[in-house]
Protein backbone atom coordinates (compact mmCIF):
# COMPACT_ATOMS: atom_id res chain seq x y z
CA UNK A 1 0.00 0.00 0.00
CA UNK A 2 1.32 3.42 -0.97
CA UNK A 3 1.40 5.55 2.18
CA UNK A 4 1.52 8.82 0.28
CA UNK A 5 -2.27 9.27 0.53
CA UNK A 6 -2.17 10.95 3.92
CA UNK A 7 -2.69 14.40 5.37
CA UNK A 8 -4.30 17.43 3.78
CA UNK A 9 -5.40 16.78 0.17
CA UNK A 10 -7.53 19.69 -1.09
CA UNK A 11 -10.10 19.04 -3.83
CA UNK A 12 -9.16 21.89 -6.14
CA UNK A 13 -11.85 24.06 -7.67
CA UNK A 14 -12.28 24.39 -11.43
CA UNK A 15 -12.27 28.08 -12.43
CA UNK A 16 -14.61 28.96 -15.30
CA UNK A 17 -14.74 32.19 -17.27
CA UNK A 18 -17.88 34.14 -18.20
CA UNK A 19 -18.45 31.81 -21.17
CA UNK A 20 -18.28 28.69 -19.01
CA UNK A 21 -14.85 27.66 -20.30
CA UNK A 22 -12.01 26.45 -18.07
CA UNK A 23 -9.54 29.14 -17.08
CA UNK A 24 -6.27 27.18 -17.11
CA UNK A 25 -4.17 30.13 -15.97
CA UNK A 26 -6.28 30.57 -12.83
CA UNK A 27 -6.28 26.79 -12.24
CA UNK A 28 -2.48 26.60 -12.36
CA UNK A 29 -2.07 29.72 -10.25
CA UNK A 30 -4.08 28.22 -7.39
CA UNK A 31 -2.18 24.93 -7.61
CA UNK A 32 1.01 26.96 -7.17
CA UNK A 33 -0.52 28.55 -4.08
CA UNK A 34 -1.49 25.16 -2.62
CA UNK A 35 2.00 23.81 -3.26
CA UNK A 36 3.48 26.85 -1.56
CA UNK A 37 1.46 26.38 1.63
CA UNK A 38 2.52 22.73 1.81
CA UNK A 39 -0.50 20.52 1.10
CA UNK A 40 0.13 16.76 0.89
CA UNK A 41 -1.74 16.07 -2.36
CA UNK A 42 -4.41 17.33 -4.73
CA UNK A 43 -7.74 15.93 -5.88
CA UNK A 44 -8.88 17.15 -9.30
CA UNK A 45 -12.37 16.89 -10.77
CA UNK A 46 -14.22 15.99 -7.60
CA UNK A 47 -17.49 17.52 -6.44
CA UNK A 48 -15.77 20.70 -5.19
CA UNK A 49 -14.16 20.89 -8.63
CA UNK A 50 -17.62 20.60 -10.23
CA UNK A 51 -16.56 17.29 -11.74
CA UNK A 52 -20.15 16.42 -12.52
CA UNK A 53 -20.13 19.21 -15.14
CA UNK A 54 -16.85 18.24 -16.83
CA UNK A 55 -16.59 16.38 -20.10
CA UNK A 56 -14.12 13.53 -20.40
CA UNK A 57 -11.85 15.79 -22.44
CA UNK A 58 -11.97 18.55 -19.81
CA UNK A 59 -11.22 16.10 -17.00
CA UNK A 60 -8.13 14.91 -18.86
CA UNK A 61 -7.14 18.52 -19.58
CA UNK A 62 -7.29 19.51 -15.90
CA UNK A 63 -5.40 16.48 -14.62
CA UNK A 64 -2.76 16.88 -17.30
CA UNK A 65 -2.17 20.48 -16.19
CA UNK A 66 -2.17 19.52 -12.50
CA UNK A 67 0.39 16.74 -13.00
CA UNK A 68 2.65 19.07 -14.95
CA UNK A 69 2.26 21.78 -12.31
CA UNK A 70 3.09 19.62 -9.28
CA UNK A 71 6.13 18.04 -11.02
CA UNK A 72 5.85 14.88 -8.88
CA UNK A 73 6.13 16.87 -5.64
CA UNK A 74 2.78 15.52 -4.37
CA UNK A 75 0.24 12.97 -5.64
CA UNK A 76 -2.64 13.95 -7.92
CA UNK A 77 -5.90 12.07 -7.41
CA UNK A 78 -8.32 12.26 -10.34
CA UNK A 79 -12.05 12.34 -9.60
CA UNK A 80 -14.56 10.49 -11.74
CA UNK A 81 -18.27 11.25 -11.35
CA UNK A 82 -20.21 9.27 -13.95
CA UNK A 83 -23.33 7.16 -14.21
CA UNK A 84 -22.22 3.91 -15.82
CA UNK A 85 -19.43 1.40 -15.48
CA UNK A 86 -18.63 1.89 -19.16
CA UNK A 87 -18.18 5.67 -18.81
CA UNK A 88 -16.05 5.37 -15.67
CA UNK A 89 -13.77 2.84 -17.36
CA UNK A 90 -13.45 5.07 -20.43
CA UNK A 91 -12.45 8.06 -18.31
CA UNK A 92 -10.18 5.96 -16.13
CA UNK A 93 -8.21 4.63 -19.09
CA UNK A 94 -7.67 8.14 -20.43
CA UNK A 95 -6.49 9.34 -17.02
CA UNK A 96 -4.19 6.34 -16.52
CA UNK A 97 -2.12 7.45 -19.48
CA UNK A 98 -1.39 10.76 -17.74
CA UNK A 99 0.23 9.29 -14.65
CA UNK A 100 -2.32 10.21 -11.99
CA UNK A 101 -1.62 8.58 -8.62
CA UNK A 102 -5.14 7.28 -8.00
CA UNK A 103 -8.77 7.63 -8.99
CA UNK A 104 -11.48 8.95 -6.67
CA UNK A 105 -14.68 7.32 -7.91
CA UNK A 106 -18.23 7.93 -6.70
CA UNK A 107 -20.93 5.30 -6.87
CA UNK A 108 -23.42 6.11 -9.62
CA UNK A 109 -25.58 9.10 -8.73
CA UNK A 110 -28.73 8.51 -10.73
CA UNK A 111 -31.92 7.67 -8.83
CA UNK A 112 -31.96 3.90 -9.34
CA UNK A 113 -29.63 2.42 -6.75
CA UNK A 114 -27.52 -0.67 -7.51
CA UNK A 115 -27.79 -3.47 -4.96
CA UNK A 116 -24.69 -4.45 -2.98
CA UNK A 117 -23.51 -7.07 -5.46
CA UNK A 118 -23.96 -4.67 -8.36
CA UNK A 119 -21.97 -2.05 -6.45
CA UNK A 120 -19.20 -4.58 -5.78
CA UNK A 121 -19.15 -5.58 -9.45
CA UNK A 122 -19.01 -1.91 -10.48
CA UNK A 123 -15.72 -1.36 -8.65
CA UNK A 124 -14.38 -4.80 -9.61
CA UNK A 125 -14.91 -4.15 -13.33
CA UNK A 126 -13.33 -0.70 -13.10
CA UNK A 127 -10.35 -2.19 -11.28
CA UNK A 128 -9.92 -4.97 -13.87
CA UNK A 129 -10.04 -2.58 -16.81
CA UNK A 130 -8.18 0.50 -15.56
CA UNK A 131 -5.47 -0.82 -13.26
CA UNK A 132 -5.03 2.26 -11.07
CA UNK A 133 -5.46 2.59 -7.29
CA UNK A 134 -9.08 3.49 -6.48
CA UNK A 135 -10.46 5.52 -3.59
CA UNK A 136 -14.24 5.16 -3.19
CA UNK A 137 -15.92 8.53 -2.70
CA UNK A 138 -18.79 7.50 -0.43
CA UNK A 139 -21.04 10.52 -0.74
CA UNK A 140 -24.23 9.79 -2.72
CA UNK A 141 -27.09 9.56 -0.16
CA UNK A 142 -29.30 7.29 -2.29
CA UNK A 143 -26.36 5.24 -3.55
CA UNK A 144 -24.51 4.82 -0.28
CA UNK A 145 -22.05 2.05 0.58
CA UNK A 146 -22.30 0.59 4.07
CA UNK A 147 -19.09 0.12 6.09
CA UNK A 148 -19.46 -3.64 5.69
CA UNK A 149 -19.69 -3.40 1.90
CA UNK A 150 -16.75 -1.00 1.76
CA UNK A 151 -14.61 -3.38 3.80
CA UNK A 152 -15.55 -6.29 1.52
CA UNK A 153 -14.64 -4.28 -1.59
CA UNK A 154 -11.27 -3.24 -0.14
CA UNK A 155 -10.44 -6.74 1.06
CA UNK A 156 -11.42 -8.48 -2.19
CA UNK A 157 -10.53 -5.96 -4.93
CA UNK A 158 -6.80 -5.30 -4.87
CA UNK A 159 -6.88 -1.94 -6.65
CA UNK A 160 -9.38 -0.41 -4.20
CA UNK A 161 -7.15 1.07 -1.53
CA UNK A 162 -9.48 3.18 0.57
CA UNK A 163 -12.51 5.35 1.12
CA UNK A 164 -13.22 9.05 1.22
CA UNK A 165 -16.02 9.05 3.80
CA UNK A 166 -18.45 11.89 3.32
CA UNK A 167 -22.16 12.67 3.72
CA UNK A 168 -21.55 13.93 7.26
CA UNK A 169 -21.36 10.35 8.56
CA UNK A 170 -18.88 10.22 11.45
CA UNK A 171 -20.29 6.89 12.59
CA UNK A 172 -19.42 5.26 9.28
CA UNK A 173 -15.93 6.74 9.40
CA UNK A 174 -15.34 5.46 12.94
CA UNK A 175 -16.68 2.02 12.02
CA UNK A 176 -14.52 1.85 8.90
CA UNK A 177 -11.36 2.63 10.84
CA UNK A 178 -12.16 -0.14 13.31
CA UNK A 179 -13.17 -2.73 10.71
CA UNK A 180 -10.33 -2.09 8.28
CA UNK A 181 -7.54 -2.22 10.87
CA UNK A 182 -5.14 -0.45 8.51
CA UNK A 183 -5.99 -2.56 5.44
CA UNK A 184 -7.19 0.54 3.59
CA UNK A 185 -7.07 4.31 3.79
CA UNK A 186 -9.91 6.22 5.42
CA UNK A 187 -9.91 9.86 4.35
CA UNK A 188 -12.30 12.27 6.02
CA UNK A 189 -14.76 14.49 4.18
CA UNK A 190 -16.79 15.50 7.22
CA UNK A 191 -15.70 19.11 6.88
CA UNK A 192 -16.95 20.51 10.18
CA UNK A 193 -15.61 17.59 12.25
CA UNK A 194 -12.11 17.06 10.91
CA UNK A 195 -10.62 17.31 14.39
CA UNK A 196 -12.45 14.27 15.80
CA UNK A 197 -11.88 12.46 12.48
CA UNK A 198 -8.13 12.94 12.87
CA UNK A 199 -8.24 11.88 16.52
CA UNK A 200 -10.14 8.71 15.58
CA UNK A 201 -7.33 7.83 13.21
CA UNK A 202 -8.36 8.92 9.73
CA UNK A 203 -5.38 9.01 7.39
CA UNK A 204 -6.12 12.57 6.35
CA UNK A 205 -8.83 14.43 4.49
CA UNK A 206 -10.12 15.35 1.06
CA UNK A 207 -12.74 17.97 1.82
CA UNK A 208 -13.95 21.29 0.47
CA UNK A 209 -12.93 23.23 3.56
CA UNK A 210 -9.30 22.27 2.89
CA UNK A 211 -9.50 24.19 -0.37
CA UNK A 212 -11.15 27.19 1.26
CA UNK A 213 -8.58 27.53 4.07
CA UNK A 214 -5.65 25.16 3.48
CA UNK A 215 -3.32 26.87 5.97
CA UNK A 216 -5.76 26.44 8.85
CA UNK A 217 -6.43 22.82 7.91
CA UNK A 218 -2.71 22.08 7.74
CA UNK A 219 -2.31 23.71 11.16
CA UNK A 220 -5.08 21.47 12.51
CA UNK A 221 -3.52 18.33 11.04
CA UNK A 222 -0.08 19.20 12.42
CA UNK A 223 -1.48 20.07 15.84
CA UNK A 224 -3.18 16.67 16.10
CA UNK A 225 -0.07 14.82 14.90
CA UNK A 226 1.97 16.63 17.56
CA UNK A 227 -0.64 16.15 20.32
CA UNK A 228 -1.20 19.89 20.68
CA UNK A 229 -4.88 19.48 21.40
CA UNK A 230 -5.57 22.89 22.92
CA UNK A 231 -4.45 24.47 19.65
CA UNK A 232 -6.32 21.86 17.60
CA UNK A 233 -9.57 22.49 19.46
CA UNK A 234 -9.29 26.23 18.86
CA UNK A 235 -8.79 25.68 15.12
CA UNK A 236 -11.65 23.18 15.07
CA UNK A 237 -14.04 25.79 16.48
CA UNK A 238 -13.00 28.29 13.81
CA UNK A 239 -13.41 25.74 11.02
CA UNK A 240 -16.77 24.66 12.42
CA UNK A 241 -18.03 28.24 12.24
CA UNK A 242 -16.71 28.67 8.70
CA UNK A 243 -18.35 25.45 7.54
CA UNK A 244 -21.72 26.64 8.84
CA UNK A 245 -21.66 29.41 6.21
CA UNK A 246 -19.95 27.41 3.43
CA UNK A 247 -22.22 24.38 3.49
CA UNK A 248 -25.06 24.41 0.99
CA UNK A 249 -26.22 23.39 -2.46
CA UNK A 250 -23.80 25.87 -4.06
CA UNK A 251 -20.80 24.76 -1.98
CA UNK A 252 -18.24 25.02 -4.83
CA UNK A 253 -19.38 28.60 -5.42
CA UNK A 254 -18.96 29.46 -1.74
CA UNK A 255 -15.50 27.91 -1.69
CA UNK A 256 -14.59 30.09 -4.67
CA UNK A 257 -15.93 33.10 -2.80
CA UNK A 258 -13.76 32.24 0.23
CA UNK A 259 -10.74 31.94 -2.05
CA UNK A 260 -11.43 35.27 -3.71
CA UNK A 261 -11.90 37.02 -0.35
CA UNK A 262 -8.36 35.87 0.54
CA UNK A 263 -6.87 37.21 -2.67
CA UNK A 264 -6.75 33.91 -4.55
CA UNK A 265 -7.83 33.40 -8.14
CA UNK A 266 -11.03 31.34 -8.20
CA UNK A 267 -13.04 32.05 -11.34
CA UNK A 268 -16.76 31.48 -11.69
CA UNK A 269 -18.94 28.40 -11.37
CA UNK A 270 -20.41 26.60 -14.34
CA UNK A 271 -24.10 27.29 -15.04
CA UNK A 272 -26.61 26.65 -13.57
CA UNK A 273 -24.86 26.77 -10.19
CA UNK A 274 -25.31 30.30 -8.78
CA UNK A 275 -22.52 32.31 -7.26
CA UNK A 276 -23.07 33.38 -3.61
CA UNK A 277 -25.35 36.29 -2.82
CA UNK A 278 -23.91 39.42 -1.19
CA UNK A 279 -25.31 38.25 2.15
CA UNK A 280 -23.73 34.81 1.81
CA UNK A 281 -20.40 36.35 0.87
CA UNK A 282 -20.51 38.72 3.84
CA UNK A 283 -21.07 35.77 6.22
CA UNK A 284 -18.10 33.99 4.65
CA UNK A 285 -15.94 37.10 5.04
CA UNK A 286 -16.78 37.40 8.75
CA UNK A 287 -16.04 33.69 9.36
CA UNK A 288 -12.71 33.97 7.53
CA UNK A 289 -11.65 36.91 9.68
CA UNK A 290 -11.90 34.65 12.73
CA UNK A 291 -9.58 32.00 11.31
CA UNK A 292 -6.03 32.03 12.70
Amino acid sequence: MNMQFKGIIPPVTTPFDTNGNIDEVAFCKDIDYLLQVGVHGLAVGGSTGEGHTLSSKELVQLNQRAIKQVSEKIPVIAGIIADSTREVIDRGKKLADLGVSALQITPVHYLFTPNEQAMFDYYAQISDNVGLPIIIYNVIPWSYCSPELLVRIIEEIEQVIGVKQSAGDMHALAELIILLQGKGFVLAAVDDLLYPCFILGSDGAIAAILTAVPKACLALWNAVQNNHHDKALKIHEQLYNLWSVLSGSNLPAKVKSAMRLQGRTSGLTRSPMPMPTKLEEEKIRIALERII
